[in-house]
């Protein structure tokens, strides 16, 4: 019945804390788009790919006690710190997921910023259009980010590398 939230709560059991909602939302995009069983339905927002149903499964997680969060007051907004509670790992431990290569891939995003993973997944959002297409709409969409040509070709090798990482039982959509 709780599948799909307790795949969000295997996140942090593989990631440990997550600090940002806009890093959260950018990792399971991500590892959906890597094949991973996420199902969350997502939409091109400000900030890249955004998915209202997550933050609605996060805020049920962190009612339920399952994650705790932390806001925390950065310059002039909230930053907000997610954790597994110890409930949370009692909840886990009734569900048998098969995540294989699921926790390297997510430590490995967890060491990433936000911006950068901002940038990761807006290359996968459009991923059904050409290298070139997708930097026009990244140069356009994401103008005020800065990113360089550099900055992209970085995002397209990391992309590489987390598909070998989950790679042994999945593919890439292309």
């Amino acid at each position: 019945m709780l599948n799909d939230h307790a795949k969000i709560v295997k996140v942090f059991a593989a990631a440990g804390e997550i600090v940002g909602r806009k890093k959260l939302q950018k990792m399971i995009f991500i590892a959906k788009k890597l094949k991973f069983p996420f199902y969350e339905k997502y939409n091109f927002h400000f900030f890249g790919p955004y998915s209202e149903e997550l933050t609605l499964r996060i805020e049920e997680l962190c009612n339920l006690g399952f994650l705790s969060e932390v806001k925390e007051k950065k310059g002039g907004y909230m930053q907000y710190r997610y954790g597994l509670t110890e409930e949370g790992e009692r909840f886990l431990s009734h569900y048998e997921l098969e995540l294989p290569h699921l926790e390297p891939c997510m430590v490995d995003m967890n060491d990433r910023s936000s911006k950068f993973l901002e940038l990761v997944s807006t290359i996968l959002y459009f991923d059904d259009l050409s290298k070139e297409e997708v930097k026009e709409k990244v140069f356009t969409l994401k103008s005020k980010q800065g990113y360089t040509e550099e900055d992209i070709e970085s995002a397209y090798l990391y992309i590489e590398e987390l598909c070998e990482k989950a790679i042994a039982t999945q593919t890439l959509r292309h």
